[in-house]
């Protein structure tokens, strides 16, 4: 408590109550800073679909669901304008949520909210968008009304009757019946087109009917409508005559069609003519895509799924009988709405970072992009100097908390758009591990082996692996580290046991985790089952003997036919063998022996054959099918070739596949590689090629006993050449040295390279400079860029090139030459001196030369030439000022402060502090310089002065 105000306390009530204001504003405004959980903007986690068709009979729902922290606030645009849900009676918001709910009465029709609504849901942190929802009501138009009057057909003559079906929303699912509710049957002959219309490629005298009734079925409403039905007289002869074949959809001898990618592509071909024609399809200039290919309405309606730009072209629809053909082209042309490349992914960047966020997508015609912020355009946002626009790349330099933000990149052309959200959160948090602690992993000898260590941090710390605690970090050669703190030991020997430490390090602090790794010997049967055959009453016995690591329990069980076998009073199981006494009719079939540890098996059968008492009876056991046979190469181009054989015996399995290998005899000369599989029914496939590989082939044979021997390779086809396809991958610049840049990338592999003289072209220059490329052409996969400035972006590309010319440009990538000390800390000064403290104050470096980590201050008190010990304090880059609380007013200190890069520490610059010698009044003047100005002018005034 401050003393009660007396004349004489006056000046000491005065200092009390300003130190105690001082003292409430600092505790208050250290508890606003403690982080109690951690602020992100919004997130769209659920929202109706873009194009909504709702039923009419029930109550619209339009949802819009978001997270964020504070929880999102939600509000809605319709056709582009402010929707104020209060204004309607009939339309609420359900809570905790953004999804309107519509309800009708009082005579509102569903129609009257048809239209494009906009979810926003909005917290302190930035606003997200849903997708523009076109919301539509079912609709089911009734049958105009008319009177049809009834067909005359000559017998033999093609006929159409036609639906027209009125217009749905979405279209009715059309059908022909009789008025008796049976359907009209369907052939080669008669058959309903894609339109619902009706077709007869030749007419018969049992086709006249009275009642030809095309119905409409609406899914929403499940309600069916029915045209008034065709009544077909048939007018019949003594002599039907033959026919050539004519299209009666589509017309003429060309037509064309568009299709999006990944929709479904409907071609149709109706032909008449008698005798019935049959339709065949073919695609020039290639085969039709077998897998997405599927023919309907009896091989009149060409059906592919999943459509891609590779289907475009002109198709060919051929309908022959035994008096002619007629053909018909169709060329397809492929568009495509937009399509993600590169969707833009949430960023979480720490005070002062970099990141970028990126947009890429791609359709046909090319999409425009366009970028948002909480929902507004960016270009009519304030200006940024934090952020910089190139394209469909966001770049951001130095943020700060109030960064924090939800960006839209819309990607739109004619045929569609695309939305995407994505956080940008500013958030300080020191590295911290996210996996289980101090785990156990066991893992067989010469296999592959990860070992997991998720963490996160904000900055994004650099993580790095140290085996028993000891050496450098784990990196290269036996080891490689990924992205997200997962370590690959790419084959695990029992040297390579031990415990593994992950450390996850960042200027705010570490964290780190253990991972012990066994190395196990494999399970593994080193006597296997033997197929057999066994006289009816005899005993038969099947080996498995197992060799496992002695610090693994294993289990050993039997299967027959792949059924758990039942081990009764009869069959004896032990550690090496099954014995089946006593052999009979029931005990035929595959006999599988499975071995299991905890952490790897193996298994091995046999099959049993039972023969009769009689020898003449004796049946040959399976076995593995005998080697293809006559391997032949024909229709070779650049890229393919065609390779046929002849399968040699089944021995009682069928074959189930072929394995067709390849051995090439330039990089890799006698290995025989696995280039394909196919169906056991194929003995003739297309094989895909790469240029420049001089091929043999054999194929192996394998039924459910196993796989057989190779057959003999295949005459030698060598492909041409071409320029490269690939681009070499992970490209990158980084500074070794202060004056230089490497730029680094992975070399093409041997299959990749196509041609001759393989070499890499790499362009560089500074960014946002505007001078020309600079360019080097090598064959090795590393570039060292001299006599650079210190941290400055350059723009790197690449691309690979072979005496057939050059490949593909790489995508532009940012690099940075090399960091160096930076420069002395500016303006570092004493601020103040108080009765016990100093505050010191200064400025960042002109030339950090670097990522600037932070700074280190050094100081000691000096009292004559003895100096006391040296204390050292760190600070964050975003950090330029210190105050040091001082055990005694009458010392003097001496301060040293240099900046930090991850070159090392720059030029120090010092700064004394004398001791402070004036006593009384003159502290509180330091310390609270309003009561000695208040002094001053009391002074002043008792004096006469003002």
């Amino acid at each position: 408590m401050c003393p009660h105000r007396s004349e004489s306390s006056y000046h000491m009530y005065t200092v009390c109550i300003y130190v105690y204001v001082y003292y409430c504003i600092f505790t208050a405004a250290m508890f606003m800073w403690r982080p109690v959980t951690v602020k992100q903007p919004p997130t769209i986690t659920k929202q109706s679909v873009k194009d909504f068709i709702v039923d009419p009979r029930d109550n619209i729902v339009i949802e819009c669901e978001a997270k964020g922290n504070p929880l999102p606030k939600f509000s809605w645009r319709r056709n582009g304008k402010f929707f104020n849900i209060g204004n309607d009676p009939l339309v609420t918001m359900r809570k905790r949520s953004g999804s309107l709910e519509i309800g009708f009465r009082n005579g509102r029709r569903p129609e009257d909210y048809e239209g494009e609504y906009q979810c926003f849901a909005a917290n302190d942190f930035g606003i997200a968008l849903s997708n523009k929802i076109l919301l539509r009501v079912s609709k089911a138009p009734l049958w105009p009304k008319e009177v049809l009057e009834p067909v005359v057909v000559t017998e033999g003559s093609s006929l159409i009757l036609t639906c027209n079906p009125p217009p749905g929303l979405p279209p009715p699912l059309i059908f022909w019946m009789d008025s008796n509710m049976n359907s009209i049957p369907q052939d080669k002959r008669v058959s309903m087109g894609l339109n619902g219309d009706l077709y007869f490629s030749n007419v018969l005298s049992q086709d006249a009917h009275r009642d030809y009734c095309c119905n409409a079925r609406f899914p929403f409403t499940k309600t069916i409508q029915q045209k008034n039905p065709f009544t077909l007289k048939v007018q019949t002869s003594r002599k039907v005559a033959e026919s050539t074949p004519t299209l009666l959809a589509p017309l003429g001898s060309e037509s064309s069609k568009m299709v999006l990618r990944d929709e479904e592509l409907l071609l149709e071909c109706i032909a008449a003519g008698l005798p019935t024609p049959t339709v065949k399809w073919f695609k020039k200039g290639g085969d039709l895509p077998a897998r997405k290919v599927k023919f309907e309405n009896y091989n009149k309606t060409l059906k592919i799924i999943n459509v891609s730009e590779e289907d475009a072209g002109e198709y060919v629809c051929m309908a022959n009988n035994h008096l002619g053909s007629i053909r018909h082209s169709i060329f397809v042309q492929v568009k495509a709405a937009p399509y993600w490349l590169d969707k833009p992914s949430d960023l979480v960047l720490a005070p002062d970072e970099n990141g970028r966020l990126v947009c890429r997508a791609n359709g046909n015609p090319k999409p425009s992009i366009q970028w948002l912020v909480n929902g507004l355009p960016l270009e009519s946002t304030l200006p940024n100097p934090n952020r910089q626009v190139l394209g469909d790349t966001i770049i951001f330099q130095s943020v700060q908390f109030d960064s924090s933000a939800v960006y839209q990149c819309n990607a739109s052309n004619q045929h569609g758009y695309l939305l995407a959200n994505a956080l940008v959160s500013i958030i300080d948090m020191r590295p911290r591990m996210l996996g289980p602690k101090n785990q156990l992993i066991k893992v067989i000898q010469n296999k592959q082996t990860f070992l997991d260590c998720p963490f996160f941090g904000s900055p994004v710390p650099d993580l790095r692996w140290f085996k028993n605690g000891q050496g450098s970090g784990l990196d290269g050669g036996h080891y490689r580290v990924y992205v997200n703190g997962t370590l690959e030991i790419k084959r695990a020997l029992v040297g390579d046991e031990g415990t593994y430490t992950c450390v996850a390090s960042s200027m705010l602090g570490t964290a780190e985790n253990q991972v012990r790794l066994e190395v196990k010997e494999p399970t593994s049967i080193v006597r296997a089952p033997e197929h057999q055959s066994s006289v009816r009453g005899s005993t038969a016995r099947f080996d498995c003997k197992v060799k496992s690591d002695p610090s693994l329990h294993i289990t050993v069980s039997w299967t027959k036919d792949d059924k758990p076998l039942y081990l009764g009073w009869r069959l004896k199981k032990d550690e090496e063998s099954l014995t089946i006494p006593n052999v009979n009719e029931g005990d035929e079939g595959t006999y599988t022996c499975t071995v299991k540890s905890e952490i790897d098996q193996d298994s091995a059968s046999a099959r049993l054959t039972v023969l009769g008492t009689n020898m003449w009876t004796l049946i040959p056991p399976l076995n593995r099918p005998n080697p293809p046979m006559d391997l032949d190469l024909s229709d070779a181009s650049a890229r393919s070739i065609r390779l046929t054989w002849i399968p040699g015996n089944e021995n009682r399995s069928p074959i189930t596949e072929f394995l067709v290998q390849f051995e090439e005899d330039h990089w890799e000369p006698g290995r025989w590689t696995e280039l394909a599989s196919y169906p056991g029914h194929l003995n003739s496939v297309m094989l895909q090629l790469v240029p420049f590989i001089n091929y043999q082939f054999r194929v192996i044979a394998v039924n459910s006993v196993g796989q057989s021997q190779p057959s003999r390779p295949s005459p030698r086809y060598k492909t041409s050449g071409a320029p490269p396809d690939a681009i070499p991958r992970d490209l990158r610049g980084w500074g070794s040295e202060k004056d230089n840049m490497e730029i680094i990338w992975e070399p093409l592999s041997d299959l990749e390279r196509n041609g001759p003289n393989l070499h890499y072209k790499v362009w560089w220059r500074a960014k946002d400079s505007g001078e020309e490329w600079n360019n080097v052409t090598t064959i090795d996969s590393k570039y060292v860029v001299h006599n650079t400035q210190t941290y400055v972006p350059y723009e790197i590309k690449i691309q690979a090139r072979n005496d057939f010319g050059s490949g593909p440009e790489s995508n532009v990538i940012i690099g940075y030459s090399g960091e160096d000390i930076p420069d002395v800390p500016r303006t570092f000064r004493i601020k103040r001196r108080g009765l016990d403290f100093i505050h010191l104050e200064w400025d960042k470096p002109g030339e950090p030369n670097g990522i600037l980590l932070g700074y280190q201050l050094k100081y000691y008190t000096v009292n004559g030439s003895k100096e006391g010990t040296p204390q050292v304090e760190t600070f964050f880059p975003n950090m330029t000022q210190f105050t040091l609380s001082l055990p005694d007013r009458a010392v003097s200190y001496k301060f040293f402060l240099s900046a930090l890069t991850q070159v090392g520490h720059g030029v120090v610059v010092a700064e004394e502090s004398p001791p402070f010698a004036n006593e009384g009044k003159s502290h509180f003047c330091l310390f609270l310089p309003f009561f000695c100005n208040y002094t001053k002018l009391s002074r002043a005034g008792r004096y006469g002065l003002l």
